[in-house]
């Protein structure tokens, strides 16, 4: 499958174009055809800096990810193949949202609300998160 990896960390033009293995779903996972990836600061500071995690020989950025459930492993009841799905894929492992497809726990993922389109929903998940814990958790709202 097509997948965007830095050949080196640093700047943006080492971003390059890459064929790896499509992942399979282990137990409890679903596969996501990614149909749009967020960009938050996150990502390009990982870009920049290859902070955040060990990520092997062809690393593979995107934390915020929307997509549509292409299969489904062993154990999943919450989606099925063809269900319009949104989430943060193994944050804050490497995620793999810059690529055609994505493999991660189920759990991480909620339905994507039908009035958002999959750009919309990709640009929520680490921001919404964030969100909550600023107002939730530290300010106590």
């Amino acid at each position: 499958m097509r997948a965007v990896s830095p050949r080196a960390w640093g700047a943006p033009e080492n971003l390059v174009p890459v064929e790896v293995d499509r992942p399979e779903p282990g137990l409890t996972e679903i596969l996501v055809r990614v149909h749009a990836a967020g960009v938050n600061p996150v990502d390009w500071k990982t870009r920049a800096e290859g902070a955040f995690g060990s990520w092997g020989d062809t690393p593979i950025l995107g934390y915020d990810v929307s997509g549509v459930v292409e299969q489904v492993g062993p154990g999943v009841t919450l989606y099925q193949p063809g269900d319009a799905v949104f989430g943060m894929p193994r944050f804050p492992e490497q995620t793999g949202g810059y690529a055609e497809f994505v493999a991660a726990p189920a759990r991480r993922f909620a339905p994507k609300p039908a009035g958002l389109s999959h750009v919309e929903a990709a640009a929520l998940p680490l921001a919404a998160l964030t969100a909550w814990q600023g107002l939730i958790e530290t300010a106590g709202l």
